[in-house]
């Protein structure tokens, strides 16, 4: 076989919370190269074994200290949308498996040492505060499918983060 393969072991997790001036979405801001200085949702890879639902929980406490069982964490969500991207260093096409979690009003992360600095961004303007076009389409996913009142996937895409 010629030409880059396909794979499928990173997961993002997009962390939103509703504060009283409105919905705002975590960003985490890379402290190690390659990527070093950019604000990422939180990311990692799955373990050989792992479902992705399960490496999205273990990522979310890895890089930000919430676990499936705190009271802090209100909700999780897979997103349906899959927006592939060419990963040069591993001459690969990734498949990213996007998890949204709803965290607690006021709730603040505990960042772990591959992050130096968190923010929380209103979902408004959300979009143009990431970086990679696959990241502000998973943005416009997490408004359509979990945010809206009126959205018919909504639950069908709940997932229990204590068994993922």
């Amino acid at each position: 076989m010629s030409g880059p393969g396909v794979v499928s072991d990173v997961v993002d997790v997009y962390v939103f919370r509703r504060d009283s001036d409105g919905v705002r979405l975590l960003q985490l801001r890379r402290a190690n190269e390659p990527y070093a200085g950019t604000w990422q949702p939180v990311m990692g890879r799955v373990e050989d074994g792992e479902r992705a639902a399960r490496a999205a929980v273990r990522e979310l406490g890895e890089e930000t200290g919430l676990g499936a069982g705190d009271n802090k964490l209100i909700g999780m969500w897979r997103l349906d949308g899959v927006h592939p991207y060419y990963m040069a260093s591993r001459d690969a096409i990734v498949m990213s498996v996007r998890f949204a979690c709803e965290v607690a009003p006021g709730w603040e992360p505990v960042l772990d040492e591959s992050h130096d600095d968190a923010r929380w961004v209103v979902i408004e303007r959300a979009e143009g505060a990431f970086m990679w076009p696959n990241q502000r389409a998973s943005i416009r996913d997490l408004v359509e499918g979990i945010l809206k009142p009126e959205s018919a996937c909504r639950e069908a895409l709940r997932v229990d983060p204590a068994n993922p």
